[in-house]
Order: C-alpha cells, then structure tokens, then sequence
C-alpha cells in the first residue's frame, strides 16, 4: 500500500488529542482536514490557526484546515484519522460510511473498549464503517497530547493487522519529534490503552489519599499484570505489553498531571465525588467508563482484574476511595508471577 502523491488527511475530532496528531500530520507535510462539530473552533483553526477551547495556546500550521462539514474534510482522503470519545464512536461513525473513500485507511486513536459489547474500538470502527480489518490501524503510545503539541520528542506505536497499512500511516504522520514504531498485535496495542487508563485512576486515587511513590510503583506494576493477563487470553504477545504502548504509556498516563484519567482518580481520592472530579479535570476520562466494559471482558475470559474491579467499584459508588485499598492488600497471598 503506497502513496506517491499523498492525499489529503481528515482527523475526525478536534479534541486536544485530534487536534494534536492533526498538527503532528501537518509538521510531517500532510495537508490535513479537521473535523470539529462546533463551528466556532472550525473556523478559528482555519483563520486563527489556533484551537483555543480544546488546545490553548497552541499555534497550528497553515497545513490544517477546520471544517464542520464532515463531507468536506473526507473527500478525497486516503488516510482517515478518528479521535472521538470511545463510547460514541460507534453512532458518530455510522452515518459517516457512505462519505469515505472505498481505499481509505482508516485510523483509530480511541483507547477503550465498548460499554454493551465489549468491543475493542478496532473492531467498533470496522463495523460502523463496513470496512475490513485490513485497513484499519491503531496508534497507541505515551502520547500525552500537551507535551506533543509543543513538540516535545515522544514515540509511538502504529499497529495494524496489514504490515503496508501500518507503514503508509507512518510515513504519514513521522516527524521531528514523533517516531512512529510499526507493529501487528493489533489486539494488544488496544488493550493497553483501554487498560492503562484504569490504572491510571488508582493510581491518582492512591495519590489524592496521600500514598507516595511505592504504592503508585505497585498499583502500575501490578496493573500491567492485569493488562497482560488480559491480552495473553485474547491472543496477544507478551513483549506488546513490555513496549511502548504497554509499559511506556501506562507510567505516562499514570505519573503525568497532565493525564486527564490520574487527574480524576487524585480529586476522588481527595473526597470529590465522580462528578465534581470530571468537572474539576475538564475533560473525558476513558478509564471511568472503560473500567466497566474491560471487567465484563475480563470476565468472558475468565480473567482476574483486582485493580480494575475495585476502581469499577469506587466510580460506581459500591465503595469508597479509602476502602480501595485494603481491599487490594487483604487479597490471599501468592507468588509474584501468577
């Protein structure tokens, strides 16, 4: 799969994180098209270059044009970008199949997994949009969007079950600052973005209580467990949960005040009710919802997930932050491996 004369690139969602590949696809020479429902910030990424309400202070390169037309920003495309909120993707995409070119790769940069169906947003994409798994690719990595946007030196992983789909994708968006790495363990570069969000709520929990660094140590190291467990039982490679998508994004999302899911565990884990942290963040936290549909996986495959059960417990009300941990320490003992 080549692209000699590189097309256009529609991103759909002009979220921090959408907005931010964007910028990164215009700094590596791709013309790209973002799709924003608002309006408002269409127009002021294409007169201002700017995307104020969900990037401040951030200037964008003339390279990104905003429209609110989702037919506009997918004529013509060859690669499709998708960065909406995970538990909407399947309704926002459907309406959306008829618009895409019958060629177009299509990339997911959701981390989570479907509320119902318990669905990886892999396979969310490939039946909202008709299209086969061969053109589908998914990028997951230590990506917080700030960091990136400022280009601040980071890799990433770009995964897809097609070796020349995942390579066109990172001839796209490679530049300066972004090293994309390419790999097939489509199912294990997924589950580790679902997952690391979950732990990165216990994580902040444990932070807003007061605990210091070697509960945050054992609750990571003790989640990429529970993530591996799971990817092992649905068929991925263990080194996947050891690389960057695995161990590099779980301790970014999980030691970053910039992690809008550790943002929201450290104001629970300070007495705010689920409500008021998300308030207080300012914006979505996929592990909250995704803590619920990655424990009914789990449980499909019969699948232990301590962690990810108790923090599906204090979001839910069942128990109380100050309760979370001892749940977890009065566990029966056993060896380190199992």
């Amino acid at each position: 799969m080549t692209d000699p004369a590189p097309t256009p690139v529609a991103v759909l969602g002009a979220g921090a994180w959408g907005t931010t590949f964007a910028k990164v696809l215009a700094d590596a020479g791709r013309d790209v098209r973002l799709w924003a429902r608002e309006e408002s910030v269409a127009r002021a990424v294409t007169e201002q270059h700017r995307n104020s309400r969900f990037l401040p202070g951030i200037d964008l390169p003339a390279g990104i044009t905003g429209t609110s037309d989702p037919a506009a920003a997918l004529a013509g495309a060859g690669i499709v970008v998708v960065a909406i909120p995970s538990q909407v993707a399947r309704s926002a995409l459907a309406p959306l199949a008829p618009l895409i070119e019958p060629d177009a790769v299509v990339v997911s940069l959701m981390k989570g997994v479907e509320l119902s169906t318990d669905r990886l947003m892999s396979e969310v994409v490939a039946e909202a949009l008709g299209i086969g798994t061969e053109r589908i690719v998914v990028v997951s990595g230590p990506n917080l969007a700030k960091e990136i946007a400022v280009g601040q030196p980071t890799a990433t992983v770009v995964a897809s079950t097609n070796p020349a789909a995942a390579q066109l994708v990172a001839q796209a968006c490679g530049n300066a600052y972004f090293r994309p790495y390419t790999n097939d363990d489509v199912v294990g570069i997924e589950l580790c973005g679902a997952v690391k969000n979950v732990i990165a709520l216990a994580v902040g929990i444990g932070e807003g209580l007061g605990y210091g660094w070697n509960t945050a140590a054992t609750v990571i190291n003790r989640g990429l467990v529970e993530m591996t467990r799971l990817g092992l039982a649905l068929g991925a490679r263990a080194e996947t949960f050891s690389g960057l998508a695995g161990m590099g994004d779980l301790v970014a999302t999980c030691a970053s005040p910039l992690s809008r899911n550790h943002s929201v565990g450290h104001h629970l884990g300070k007495g705010l009710t689920l409500e008021e942290a998300i308030a207080a963040t300012g914006g979505t936290a996929e592990g909250v919802k995704s803590s619920q549909s990655v424990l009914e996986l789990a449980a499909k495959h019969g699948v232990e997930m301590p962690i990810t059960q108790g923090v599906m417990a204090v979001v839910t009300g069942a128990l109380s932050v100050q309760e979370l941990g001892p749940m977890l320490l009065s566990r029966p003992q056993k060896a380190e491996g199992i």
